[in-house]
């Protein structure tokens, strides 16, 4: 098959510092071609995955992130490159609605925010004529008035995540927070819970928008210490010595979060997971063996100091089996062949 895919315009594929979606994206696109199908990324110029790829802007639009006019720019060329494929994977927001221009293009759209008022509105009004993918049925539970054609979780190729022993780094020991400075990812809790269990916490993040600024002033900020250490938007080289390096990742979300692709990410690396039942953290964790699923912070303190107790060869199987890269290129490759024809 020919099978053309949209990325957001927002970072380059693969990202070279944070980026969530355009890790699954690259992640999806390498899969595709390593099996033997026709790929053709539509991305940023910038971008390295190493299939074929077209563009209009030259540069990832990150500074101008959430805006109209560089997305549908970026969405009518999409669009004008990928007629003649036999599927077309959109992963921006704008352009499956732009995709009605083109009837007899089967196209199918990945939902990667929540499904909130919002969302949930555009995506009623998008269906039938264009397949909708969500990321977890967490997500999904959220709308469930909105025809999904599949729920597809995310996976990662284990074999580009070093494993790690989570002894840490110079200095010893750590747990890590590693995200957006957001309220939503819940960095000062991260910070509580290390202090409240006696642990060095490395905290690597995004930010850059004004909004991550003002949270990063008035809630995160003032908790640093030399116990709990903010990096930066770290490279992704960065990234990975220090899911390789962590004792235990804390993931403490107080949200409906769609999926959480770090939780994955340092499952590869062997690195359990503490995570607050919300979102999607139950569908990725396996309390009590790829990490613990915590009640309060109170609770998550706790399980931070028994961490030691899990085998971390148990998460790494996990992405080798079920939360790898050929799981979820097979469940889209179905998806694919149901609609090509």
């Amino acid at each position: 098959m020919r099978i053309g895919i949209v990325a957001p315009p927002w970072a380059p594929v693969p990202p070279t510092l944070y980026g969530g979606i355009e890790v699954v994206v690259d992640q999806l696109a390498r899969g595709l071609s390593t099996i033997g199908h026709d790929v053709v990324l539509y991305t940023t110029g910038d971008s390295t995955c190493p299939v074929e790829r077209r563009w209009v802007l030259p540069e990832a639009e990150g500074m101008r992130i959430g805006q109209v006019v560089p997305e549908l720019r970026h969405v009518v060329h999409a669009y004008e490159a990928l007629r003649e494929c036999d599927v077309v994977h959109d992963h921006t927001v704008a352009g499956p609605f732009y995709a009605e221009r083109f009837p007899g293009l089967p196209v199918v759209t990945t939902v990667h925010g929540p499904f909130g008022s919002e969302l949930g509105d555009l995506y009623r009004a998008l269906t039938p004529h264009v397949s909708i993918v969500a990321i977890s049925h967490a997500q999904r539970r959220a709308a469930p008035d909105v025809p999904v054609a599949r729920v597809i979780h995310h996976g990662v190729d284990p074999a580009a995540f070093p494993v790690g022993d989570g002894t840490g780094d110079g200095d010893g020991p750590f747990a890590l927070f590693l995200g957006r400075m957001s309220p939503d990812k819940g960095a000062h809790r991260a910070i509580a819970v290390a202090r409240a269990a006696g642990w060095r916490l490395l905290l690597a993040a995004k930010l850059r928008e004004p909004a991550e600024h003002r949270y990063f002033d008035e809630h995160v900020g003032p908790l640093l210490g030399t116990d709990a250490v903010y990096l930066g938007e770290v490279s992704h080289e960065r990234k990975l010595e220090l899911l390789a390096g962590a004792a235990a990742l804390l993931f403490p979300i107080r949200w409906n979060e769609p999926f959480g692709m770090v939780m994955v990410e340092a499952m590869a690396c062997g690195t359990p997971v503490l995570a607050f039942p919300e979102g999607a953290a139950p569908e990725v964790v396996r309390d009590g063996s790829t990490g613990f699923l915590c009640g309060d912070e109170a609770a998550m303190a706790d399980a931070l100091t028994r961490v030691g107790d899990l085998d971390r060869t148990a998460c790494r199987a996990a992405v080798e089996g079920y939360f790898s890269m050929e799981r979820m290129v097979a469940e889209h490759v179905e998806l694919y062949t149901d609609l090509a024809r």
